[in-house]
């Protein structure tokens, strides 16, 4: 019996995004100082690729944000607690305000953007950029790691949504 025998007869591609949709990520906002200046945009594809050295991963696509951030040489990755829901929706609507009096944030001595609430912030250097399908998959090395004021439960997305995480079982050593 073939793998997708199981499946209804939607495209692959109709059950890759169904799939996806089901399987929660972890948020972040990317932010870069590009040509047109400070940038950012909320992303669930940021994924840990080797601890030694600390290098990460993400994807970017369309828009001016994204292409500016695939542009740049060095970013922040912030990765976000259930209390930077706000600055999660802010990243993700396009034309939404950001870097305003707002919001918490300043310019790193190294001129990238650092959004001062978020718990955990990552300046990275991009090593390495492919373009696959419609987007630009980055490999980044670590270059500093950040924690902020408080370290809030970890923001997911899923299913269209954020979401909190809440345990079910303790791990066991």
């Amino acid at each position: 019996m073939p793998f997708s025998a199981s499946l209804s007869p939607l495209s692959v591609s109709e059950h890759f995004k169904t799939a996806f949709r089901a399987h929660p990520a972890g948020v972040a906002v990317i932010t870069a100082t590009g040509t047109d200046g400070v940038v950012g945009l909320t992303a669930s594809s940021v994924a840990s690729v080797s601890a030694d050295p600390p290098i990460l991963a993400f994807s970017v696509s369309g828009g001016r944000s994204a292409s500016q951030i695939a542009a740049a040489q060095t970013v922040v990755v912030h990765l976000l607690g259930t209390d930077q829901l706000e600055l999660a929706r802010a990243f993700s609507i396009p034309g939404a305000p950001r870097f305003t009096g707002e919001m918490n944030w300043e310019l790193l001595p190294t001129g990238e953007p650092l959004l001062c609430d978020a718990p955990w912030a990552l300046r990275c250097e991009i090593v390495h950029r492919a373009a696959l399908g419609g987007s630009v998959l980055l490999a980044a090395t670590v270059l500093e790691v950040r924690s902020g004021p408080s370290v809030s439960d970890p923001l997911v997305y899923q299913d269209r949504a954020f979401h909190r995480l809440s345990p079910i079982a303790e791990f066991m050593r």
